[in-house]
């Protein structure tokens, strides 16, 4: 048994495929219309046969939004990407104007940042020792 695919709750899925594939590098990789609403995914380009992450949108289900909301409000992020270097990652990121809720932090063997995905969502970023 293996992953396949993990969900990410967007507020807008247009907006989540600009910030997904053209600030955080993602690839799309599947796009296929579903009346109002799409199944949308992206994949990492290092790995694009890996898990993808589908761009879901929260309005489907009303409980999803309030879900959301509660998360970003206690501070705690939806989901984490690892990258092999944090700090680096981070002033990348910054010089493309994303907005960082915590900067990056060492916590044992692993360092932390987390930062705003403009679509409803705290994620953070994690590189392993």
């Amino acid at each position: 048994m293996r992953i396949n695919l993990a969900g990410l709750l967007v507020d807008d899925q247009e907006k989540a495929l600009r910030f997904y594939t053209d600030v955080l590098g993602f690839v799309k990789k599947t796009e296929v219309p579903l009346g109002e609403y799409r199944w949308l995914t992206v994949v990492s380009p290092e790995h694009p046969e890996g898990v993808e992450l589908v761009l879901e949108p929260d309005a489907a289900v009303p409980a999803a939004r309030t879900y959301r909301e509660a998360l970003v409000k206690a501070g705690i992020p939806l989901t984490s990407f690892a990258v092999d270097d944090v700090r680096a990652e981070f002033a990348r990121l910054k010089g493309l104007g994303v907005r960082f809720t915590q900067e990056p932090v060492e916590m044992g063997p692993v360092t932390v940042a987390i930062l705003d995905d403009t679509c409803g969502n705290l994620i953070q970023i994690a590189q392993y020792a």
